[in-house]
């Protein structure tokens, strides 16, 4: 078994026509391409200083080689399972609590300005709920945690996924379980032209404005 907790970023392999059909339509695929790039490096540098052991599970399954290149050697690296978004999920858990870890949190890699607090004050409360999860502005959730003993598949079956219920439906759920939940900060996602520039603005003046993300906006201008 392993005492400490793991961090899970989901990622999808940067391929124009695959990441990000909203924004894409708005700023084009090569842009929504570097621009997402941006994201992974971010999110997954703030997971880093957050100090937790870290997999990247990416998709397709079949591309390894362009996770690996993309972020380079020394990082663990775990395939997507087919399926819709809840079968990945769900998957992705059980193989790491297979693997040994006691509590693990999943997390998407369309948050790339959220700060490290947010995973240590996620991963902290598992030691006291059952349950740890972020709701996204839209009415999804960004992030979600669960103990090796308190783990419910079933908040993944069924589910709308992309759609504002999810959030709504999955808590249902939680609670229905009677479960120990932590609810963290909500955040939002970067899934459209309006998001982005939300993005772009209120981080203007934050620790983000440093960031890889941030960097590609102002060089491209492309929230102005």
């Amino acid at each position: 078994m392993h005492d400490t907790p793991l961090i899970l970023i989901f990622v999808k392999v940067p391929i124009k026509g695959q990441v990000k059909s909203r924004l894409a339509v708005c700023i084009g695929e090569e842009a929504t391409v570097a621009l997402y790039k941006n994201f992974i490096h971010d999110i997954v540098g703030t997971v880093e200083k957050s100090t937790y052991p870290l997999k990247i599970c990416f998709y397709p399954a079949d591309k390894r080689v362009a996770v690996a290149s993309l972020l380079g050697s020394g990082y663990d690296l775990m395939p997507q399972q087919s399926g819709d978004l809840g079968t990945k999920m769900e998957h992705a858990f059980r193989q790491t609590f297979v693997d040994g870890f006691t509590s693990v949190l999943l997390i998407g890699s369309d948050i790339p300005d959220i700060p490290a607090s947010i995973f240590r004050e996620a991963l902290d409360s598992l030691k006291n709920n059952d349950v740890v999860i972020g709701p996204a502005a839209d009415g999804g959730y960004y992030l979600i945690g669960f103990n090796n003993d308190s783990f419910l598949p079933q908040v993944f079956y069924g589910i709308p996924w992309g759609t504002d219920m999810v959030f709504r439906m999955t808590m249902g759920i939680l609670d229905s379980a009677s479960l120990r939940i932590h609810l963290v900060a909500s955040w939002w996602d970067v899934d459209t032209f309006d998001d982005l520039v939300s993005l772009f603005h209120r981080n203007k003046d934050t620790v983000f404005s440093r960031s890889k993300t941030m960097t590609y906006l102002l060089k491209t201008r492309l929230c102005e």
